[in-house]
Parts: C-alpha cells; sequence; structure tokens
C-alpha cells in the first residue's frame, strides 16, 4: 500500500505493508531517535509528532500517517537544543535512554501551553519511562528552561 505524508519537512511516498508499525517505518527511514522500549504503548521511547501532537509510534501503523506530517527529534534539533542543555544541567540524562520521548513531548507542551505549571508539565510527561532520575530532573530542568525564557 502507498503512503504519502511529510516526515520532518520533507514530502515522501512509500510502499508500506498493512501491519507496518510506524516506528519500524521511521526507523527504516533513518529515525534512530525513535526507539523502541516495550512496544506496548507504557513507555513512551517511541513518541513522534503527528500534525504536533504526540503520537506512539508503536502502537499506530504507518498507514495512519498517510496524509499527515511527521516529526522526529531528527528534525526537531533546533527546537530541541535550547531546553536539553537544561535537562543535562540537571542530572536528568544519566543514561540518555528516554530523552528523546521526554524532549518530544516537551517540544508538545511547550507548544500547547508555554508557560505550564509543575503540575501540567509532570501531567504531560507522564507516560514517560525513566529508570534513572526519579523525574525530578527532568522538571527541575524544563522549569529552569522556561524561567530562563522569561528573564
Amino acid at each position: 500500500m502507498e503512503i504519502k505524508l511529510k516526515l520532518n519537512g520533507r514530502n515522501i511516498t512509500a510502499s508500506v505493508e498493512s501491519d507496518t508499525v510506524l516506528l519500524d517505518f521511521l526507523r527504516e527511514k533513518g529515525c534512530l531517535s525513535v526507539k523502541r522500549g516495550c512496544d506496548t504503548s507504557n513507555c513512551g521511547l517511541c513518541t513522534v509528532l503527528m500534525d504536533g501532537k504526540p503520537v506512539l509510534s508503536c502502537s499506530a501503523l504507518a498507514v495512519r500517517a498517510d496524509g499527515h506530517e511527521i516529526y522526529t527529534l531528527e528534525g526537531l534539533q533546533e527546537e530541541a537544543s535550547d531546553f536539553v542543555g537544561f535537562i543535562a544541567d540537571q542530572g536528568a540524562d544519566q543514561c540518555g535512554f528516554c530523552n528523546p520521548g521526554f524532549v518530544m513531548n516537551t517540544i508538545a507542551l511547550l507548544r500547547e501551553n508555554p508557560d505550564p505549571t509543575d503540575d501540567e508539565i509532570r501531567a504531560f510527561l507522564a507516560g514517560n519511562l525513566c529508570r534513572c532520575s526519579g523525574y525530578d530532573g527532568q522538571l527541575r530542568g524544563i522549569r529552569n528552561y522556561l524561567n530562563s525564557k522569561k528573564g
């Protein structure tokens, strides 16, 4: 089956099997920031933005992306680079495995709500599994980033 989509700003036409998972399709297209974690939609490692909204690519078929705009971390480097340093400065990226999911969800959060409360940040990031840090570092990093933007 043929699908057409915009991936990280580029128009793509591709042939996929009807059962191809979006995660596998994106990795085949070189988007290696999209990681396989649980394959059950519980860890958030496979988060991508579809039309600006977070989607778990391990539980979406590639055909669902037909006609949509998909962004992975590869396509959002400039937008992400500002706050990634703040997260790292808080010691929140100990192993780094969960970072792409956190970054993707943080981008979506800040696009939707540029001045979230700590509770809103926690709620938006709740679907991201991090086994190292306990989430406080990510929250501090995002909060410090937002505070720096306020001047």
